[in-house]
């Protein structure tokens, strides 16, 4: 009996050290494990009571910290595990826990308070559970708190005004779950580094806060669709960034849509299913906005007779100060015109202080004037401030009088502070080429963390001009716009230059259109058409009326818009005339890049460009031009019309050398429509089932026209021809 007992203390004994072993961490964690269904416990397989510490067990991470003595718990990834159970509460005495991703499983019940007791954490991913009840107010404690998604759940309450603790927040995802009351006004201000904004598919209502258009770091969409969200929509989103797409989609919004700002990039479908919306881009006109005035207004009927029988005298003083005001105006108007027809070389440019450069002009006043007149076709789209005026003025120098030190040999350089990689990685990177064109080799090069990009080698020229080369490449990484492929960074030395800049994996539109075989992309339906011209069309009026120089493109064509996964384009190539020529366009099979990226030797001599226009055709013309861009655009609507190349349509008559040089393709619609041709001999037979579609064709081959005139004073600016498009 004595010696049963001994075996059975011992046992215990050593039961107990066994778990005693285990680090305050390891025991933390094991109540997940218990809190899980055994039945989706596969996942902790390797959780076992018997290690000192649970660094390698499966979906942990660890790290040394200063003054602990044994690793510690920092990191919990266990998505996508089908895990059915509860959160426990003690998950909140890992102190160093910084990140918990727990979703897409089947959690269930309330998010425990004491969780948020791990101060440390900046990311919190609990999204696609079956989570309820309302939000633990101690998650507005996390001061580093900076990634929280919990959409798809069912998590219901306020979203509470405290929200505004959580200052480093970078993405908030609260989508689909059942949050109701009023979207909190004061802690946007307080969100200097928000991204991303979704409070889609909630109960949320009343008005959006004004003070939401104070996020100026927000990029993507700005989510808000899908709630029960009421009044007029701010004008102060307006000041959100112009790479900002709106989704205010299935609300109760009212009034006439905003037209500054970020607006203008907005297609209808951000504002769907609002019956009491209207004003561009809907189709549906804001109907009583301005009062009549012959005295229309029905309160004016139960207006004294007395008070109306006569004019108060202050108000004739004030009617003829107003009709000289306006006599004024008109003959301020007739200035500006004269001023800008005698100095073409001094464009206008507006800053968002509303001043403007105009030429050499030493009178203030009259700048400060114009100003209203000027910016004009900047008031819809996001203006440059001072410094980025002053800096880029600073860089405009013509190609051909460029001259600079040597400076700069082995500089890599980024233009996207959030885009960070070593040379090295780069050399080690495996890569192959994606095109060759008389604008340098492409590559398509992986980054060590999986990330592609594009990598442009130029000529090795230009070993002197690195100050011109550096102005240029920085007035094009200001280019920021969903639609313009981002510049990232860029590489210069001796005998090698590169522009680094994000790689669009879905080819271009060629390729999309006339694939490997000379056959279109069967996922090229009327609707992904009319998304790649409007797109297209919105990147190209950013270009002309906002960018820092109003770039001019220069060589619009289908190559020369990239696709992404969505089909939504991406215009590449432009600005690269102006660097070619410090530069050169033929790569050496040296340099420092020579050894690390398959060589290809450019061509001199390119295929005939169809898509210019005529006047671009012209030997000594000069320098490219807007309208030359715009041209080039609607030949390129006419190809997604018809489906066919400029100069492949049929009936196409040969031009002789005296004739102005117009496309086939142009000419043969032009003639289409003059004898009134049938819409179904033109356009792409693959659109031909499509009959929903046909007014909406029509009015595109209708601006495609207006694109193609002849004349450049009579084709359209882009941003008219976008604002078209869009209202289709």
């Amino acid at each position: 009996m004595t010696v049963l007992l001994f075996f059975l203390l011992l046992l215990f004994l050593l039961f107990q050290n066994g778990v005693v072993s285990l680090s305050s961490d390891g025991l933390a964690l094991l109540t997940l494990k218990s809190a899980v269904d055994i039945r989706s416990a596969a996942a902790f397989s390797d959780w076992n009571d018997g290690d000192s510490v649970p660094c390698t067990w499966s979906g942990i991470t660890c790290a040394n910290i200063s003054g602990e003595v044994d690793p510690r718990v920092v990191g919990i990834s266990l998505p996508g595990k089908g895990l059915r159970g509860y959160l426990p509460s003690e998950l909140g005495n890992l102190r160093y826990l910084r990140r918990i991703n727990l979703h897409t499983n089947a959690f269930h019940g309330q998010i425990p308070s004491p969780l948020f007791n791990a101060i440390a954490l900046h990311s919190v991913f609990l999204h696609g559970n079956n989570l309820s009840g309302e939000l633990p107010p101690s998650v507005f404690n996390l001061r580093r708190l900076q990634n929280l998604d919990l959409s798809d759940n069912s998590i219901s309450g306020d979203i509470p005004e405290t929200l505004k603790n959580c200052s480093q927040l970078q993405h908030l995802i609260l989508a689909r779950n059942k949050f109701s009351g009023e979207i909190p006004a004061t802690p946007w201000p307080e969100m200097k580094n928000l991204v991303q904004l979704d409070l889609s598919s909630n109960l949320l209502n009343s008005s959006i806060p004004d003070q939401i258009g104070e996020i100026k770091s927000l990029a993507g969409t700005l989510n808000l669709s899908f709630n029960h969200l009421t009044g007029k929509i701010p004008k102060s989103l307006g000041n959100l960034p112009v790479t900002v797409s709106f989704d205010l989609r299935n609300n109760n919004f009212s009034g006439e849509i905003p037209q500054t700002g970020s607006f203008s990039n907005q297609g209808p479908t951000a504002f769907l299913n609002n019956p009491n919306l209207c004003g561009f881009p809907l189709q549906k006109q804001c109907t009583g906005s301005a009062p009549s005035q012959t005295g229309s207004n029905p309160g004016s009927t139960r207006e004294p007779v007395e008070k109306r029988k006569g004019l108060n005298p202050g108000l004739i003083i004030l009617i003829s100060v107003g009709d000289a005001t306006g006599v004024a105006l008109i003959g301020l108007v007739i200035v500006y015109i004269y001023w800008k027809k005698k100095d073409n070389s001094n464009g206008c440019r507006c800053s968002c202080t509303g001043k403007t450069k105009l030429g050499n002009s030493g009178n203030n006043k009259n700048e400060k004037l114009l100003s209203i007149f000027c910016c004009s076709s900047c008031s819809s789209l996001p203006c440059m401030n001072d410094n980025e005026m002053k800096s880029d003025e600073s860089e405009m120098e013509e190609c051909e009088k460029g001259e600079g030190s040597g400076r700069g040999e082995g500089d890599l350089v980024a233009i996207d502070k959030g885009f960070n990689f070593e040379l090295d990685e780069l050399l080690r990177a495996s890569a192959y080429v994606l095109g060759k064109s008389g604008l340098g080799i492409v590559y398509k090069v992986v980054l060590g963390n999986g990330v592609p990009v594009a990598v442009r080698r130029l000529g090795e020229g230009g070993e002197q001009r690195y100050k011109e080369f550096s102005a240029e490449v920085q007035a094009i990484g200001k280019i920021k716009h969903p639609n313009i492929v981002k510049l990232r960074a860029y590489y210069w030395a001796f005998d090698e230059k590169l522009l680094i800049s994000d790689f669009i994996s879905n080819g271009n539109l060629a390729t999309a259109l006339r694939g490997r075989n000379g056959q279109p992309s069967p996922n090229l339906s009327w609707s992904t058409r009319l998304r790649i011209m409007k797109g297209t069309a919105r990147g190209l009026a950013y270009l002309h009326e906002c960018s820092p120089r109003k770039f001019v493109h220069g060589d619009i064509k289908p190559s020369n818009i990239l696709l992404d996964t969505d089909f939504q384009p991406h215009i590449s190539d432009f600005g690269l005339n102006r660097l070619i020529c410090i530069t050169g366009n033929n790569p050496s099979s040296g340099g420092l890049m020579g050894g690390a990226l398959p060589y290809f030797k450019s061509s001199q001599t390119e295929q005939t460009n169809n898509y210019k226009a005529p006047e671009a055709r012209v030997t000594g013309c000069s320098k490219p031009t807007q309208k030359w861009d715009v041209y080039s655009f609607g030949v390129v609507l006419l190809e997604l019309l018809t489906g066919k190349s400029p100069d492949s349509s049929p009936a196409a008559t040969t031009s002789t050398s005296s004739e102005v040089h117009v496309p086939d393709l142009v000419r043969w619609v032009r003639k289409g429509f003059e004898q009134e041709s049938p819409l179904s001999e033109m356009v792409d037979p693959s659109l031909l089932q499509e009959v929903h579609a046909k007014k909406e064709v029509l009015a595109v081959f209708h601006v495609a026209l207006s694109c193609t005139e002849s004349d450049p004073e009579a084709r359209p600016r882009m941003k008219t021809v976008s604002e078209n498009l869009e209202k289709i």
